[in-house]
């Protein structure tokens, strides 16, 4: 069996190779498939990975809460009937009495950080750059997912005192510390020098998640105990004279630029199971409301429900694509059947002298087999070196991630070999069912 097997696929190679320009001709329709499976699967598998970097980034199951600056609400109608204007609300903004308000509500909290931000410049060996100082606590580095490269996190005591220490992203400890081991070593930030205790991880993040996510490049932050911002740099919870005249109902607004009177930059939430996530940011948002007497100076967003919702999106969109790539190879099975039919009109006279040399009926069906097998073969082999060129050019032009995975060639590869045996049945069939005699005398 083996060796009649053997004897058709070599006739059969012997008659693609006669006719290299229709074989190629009826292998396009799987050339052009498979390529298209190929760049689409490894557009969704770049598309997919790149959301679950950016949830790596933003953490897992969060709650992140953002003050907003200067934010007003009342009736036209009514103020022009009173003739008066309405009473500015009073809000102490985003502080740490309500982080402690959530922790003692909220139940199923994994984690709270609270964030200060403050824009200021490193001073180092006569180098000078600006930079940003993050008040954080222990909390941020496991929400965010950062790893210590080298050193330590706070201590206790540093994080209850407001020591003046710091912990430094890898782009920073790179560029001030090149010669030197960091840890131990002082770096004035800002009017304050802080002792370096600990460098984090490299984290490589692209030009596009950081304009999706609003985040920035945490290798050149420096991060210091949030108490340290507090006492050393700036805390926007004392009282100002600016606050003062803010609140006075006589001054009606004059000179009262926006300012931002926010103790707290930043405040992410962590909940324990992503199933309360919906629910504890309706609390989060109804004990805000009530802290700020209904001032709305804050805004709570879920990034992992967006991105999620995004992800969900690019993979329906992905699997139309797909469908369609799956669709020009159902076309170029297609394809290959007509030609085969035509190729079987064509050589009866062929057919039927090897019927009455003494071949049966199994060997033509095999010899057509054989053909359109080998032309789905080798078109889905050329598919595939096409597939991962297009990917690789997709990737390049349209600086869109892509990842080509063993399992999508197999994929196409397989199909394109399945459409060539499932089409080339019929052919097969019909040359075999040609009778010898009729088959010599045909013109």
């Amino acid at each position: 069996m083996i060796q009649k097997l053997l004897l058709n696929f070599y006739i059969a190679q012997e008659a693609v190779i006669a006719n290299k320009i229709r074989s190629l001709l009826t292998a396009l329709g799987i050339i052009f498939g498979v390529a298209a499976v190929i760049a689409m699967l490894a557009i969704g598998a770049g598309a997919q990975q790149e959301i679950l970097e950016q949830i790596k980034l933003v953490g897992v199951n969060n709650i992140v809460i953002t003050p907003v600056v200067e934010q007003s609400e009342q009736e036209v109608e009514e103020e022009e009937q009173s003739g008066a204007k309405q009473q500015n609300k009073f809000s102490a903004g985003l502080t740490l009495l309500d982080m402690r308000s959530i922790q003692k509500t909220l139940p199923g909290i994994q984690a709270v950080s609270p964030e200060i931000l403050i824009e200021t410049f490193i001073v180092k060996n006569g180098i000078r750059r600006t930079a940003k100082l993050v008040g954080v606590e222990n909390d941020y580095f496991g929400i965010s997912a950062f790893e210590m490269a080298k050193g330590r996190y706070f201590n206790k005591t540093q994080l209850i005192k407001g020591e003046p220490v710091c912990i430094i992203g890898q782009g920073l400890a790179a560029k001030f510390f090149s010669q030197e081991e960091p840890l131990g070593k002082k770096i004035k930030v800002g009017n304050h020098w802080l002792m370096v205790v600990g460098v984090l991880k490299e984290r490589i993040i692209s030009t596009k998640s950081i304009d999706n996510l609003g985040i920035r490049d945490y290798n050149m932050d420096v991060y210091a105990p949030l108490q340290t911002v507090l006492i050393r740099y700036k805390n926007r919870a004392l009282v100002t004279e600016a606050m003062i005249k803010r609140a006075d109902p006589r001054n009606n607004g004059e000179n009262t630029a926006p300012t931002n009177y926010h103790q707290l930059d930043r405040l992410v939430v962590q909940v324990e199971e992503t199933n309360i996530i919906n629910a504890a940011a309706e609390v989060v948002s109804r004990l805000l409301k009530r802290r700020h007497y209904d001032m709305v100076d804050y805004e709570i967003q879920i990034p992992e429900l967006l991105l999620k919702q995004q992800q969900r999106t690019k993979s329906i969109f992905n699997f139309v694509l797909g469908a369609i790539a799956g669709i020009s190879l159902l076309v170029g099975g297609i394809g290959i059947m007509n030609i085969m039919l035509a190729s079987v009109m064509e050589r009866i006279k062929e057919i039927g002298l090897r019927l009455s040399l003494g071949a049966k009926k199994l060997d033509i069906v095999l010899q057509f087999l054989c053909e359109a097998v080998m032309i789905s073969v080798s078109g889905g082999l050329i598919g595939i070196f096409l597939g991962i060129a297009l990917a690789a050019v997709v990737s390049e032009v349209a600086e869109i991630p892509t990842i080509i995975t063993f399992s999508s060639i197999v994929l196409s590869f397989g199909v394109a070999a399945t459409v060539g045996l499932i089409f080339g049945i019929t052919p097969a069939r019909r040359a075999a069912s040609q009778d010898p005699i009729t088959s010599l005398r045909h013109e």
